[in-house]
């Protein structure tokens, strides 16, 4: 099976009523994948196309299904692991689907009610770790 990313998705902007609990449940959980936070601020902060910001009390909040890849199913295991020790409630625990042949998964909701999902599609070959975007000067 051959399938291509990265070329739909420029970022996802999620909207956090509480943004210090749903900043600890994303670290935690991306952290699980060898993933780190590295640019953010006081009430946002960015992970390749995840950008997260402070809804404040009037904002609206966003409702969406996110799949995080992962290398392995320790990997999954780990995500789920440590976004339920952060605050995020089961919505699925790791496990293999019926999606298709090797997906194993696992569902945790964020302090928003949001989806998050760590996911490995078994043993395959990338073309390449990750897409490199260099801004021209």
């Amino acid at each position: 099976m051959t399938w291509h990313a990265g070329r739909l998705i420029d970022h996802i902007h999620l909207r956090a009523r509480d943004f210090a609990a749903t900043r600890r449940l994303y670290e935690a959980a991306l952290g699980a994948l060898g993933i780190r936070i590295e640019m953010s601020g006081e009430t946002w902060f960015q992970v390749d196309e995840l950008y997260v910001d402070a809804a404040g009390a009037d904002g609206v909040l966003s409702h969406v299904h996110l799949a995080f890849q992962a290398k392995d199913r320790a990997m999954v295991d780990a995500f789920y692991a440590a976004a339920l020790a952060a605050g995020g409630t089961d919505n699925g625990a790791p496990g293999e689907r019926d999606y298709h042949p090797g997906y194993y998964g696992a569902f945790v909701l964020d302090p928003d009610g949001n989806n998050i999902e760590a996911v490995f599609h078994g043993e395959t070959t990338r073309s390449a770790a990750s897409v490199e975007i260099e801004a021209k000067r």
